[in-house]
């Protein structure tokens, strides 16, 4: 199945955002492409909180949300919008970090909160502290889809395999990783951590990232590290996208699923154990 990755660099203006998007995705689908993914928080990248607040919206009145699933529609092609920033009706007035999987039909197949925050300090001047604005995530979620089940993750989410290897024996055989990495880690975590969970799951991994320096109207300017990635489930990596944005197109195959998890059964070898 011709599936297609979306390496993106978005603004902090969600209708700019939007309008990029859906010309990649027809791009994509006029090449075959029957599955499209998009990056963490395609909508808006912004280290404002006073512009997320201005920008961002709830669910139910997210322009980018109704504009991807009209577009997902009219083309006829699944899509996983990698994350939305939204708005939430929680008193603290934290966000959330919210992925969809959208059928051909528009339909929502299934959303799925960020569990793990990103709470770190990468360098002396690089700090994160995601859950000060974004509420986490407390369910694991798997999409039914006609090619498959899909296990959904997030970024940060990538280093926890504890994570990744329960969809997996909950019947996922893709693992998603859309993601808005920080250059530093990137370059010396991302493409180790992406193969890892492929090759302890027997999963396609697929990764779809942000990439560049994100145009701003206010705070401090935000980069990330591009280099979506297809990690196919032995552990070879079919696409590095580089850092440029872009639309990379490859053949998701679910034979290699079953060929690979032949060879190294570990799924079916996990054993319960006493201590430390």
């Amino acid at each position: 199945m011709k599936t297609a990755l979306l390496q993106i660099t978005s603004s902090d203006d969600p209708a700019e955002n939007l309008g990029m998007v859906r010309g990649m995705m027809a791009e994509a689908a006029e090449q075959g492409a029957r599955f499209v993914l998009t990056p963490e928080v395609t909508n808006c990248v912004s280290t404002s909180t006073t512009r997320q607040r201005a920008v961002l919206q709830h669910e139910e009145d997210d322009i980018t949300l109704a504009g991807l699933r009209e577009q997902a529609a009219d083309l006829g092609v699944w899509l996983l919008i990698g994350s939305l920033g939204l708005k939430t009706h929680e008193s603290d007035g934290r966000f959330t970090n919210r992925c969809f999987m959208i059928g051909p039909q528009g339909q929502i197949v299934a959303r799925y909160d960020k569990i793990h925050m990103f709470d770190v300090q990468v360098t002396e001047t690089e700090t994160f502290r995601e859950s000060k604005n974004y509420r986490p995530g407390e369910k694991a979620v798997i999409a039914e889809t006609d090619f498959g089940k899909v296990g959904l993750t997030i970024c940060y989410d990538i280093r926890f395999p504890y994570l990744h290897a329960a969809l997996a024996q909950a019947g996922a055989r893709i693992l998603t990783v859309p993601a808005a990495f920080s250059p530093v880690t990137g370059a010396a975590h991302w493409e180790a951590l992406l193969r890892a969970r492929a090759i302890e799951t027997g999963c396609w991994v697929l990764a779809p990232a942000q990439t560049g320096e994100h145009p701003k109207t206010g705070g401090k300017t935000r980069y990330t590290h591009g280099h979506s990635m297809v990690v196919d489930p032995w552990g070879k990596v079919l696409i590095d996208a580089g850092t440029d944005p872009g639309i990379h197109i490859f053949d998701l195959d679910d034979s290699s699923v079953t060929e690979a998890r032949r060879r190294v059964p570990s799924l079916h070898h996990r054993r319960s154990f006493d201590g430390p």
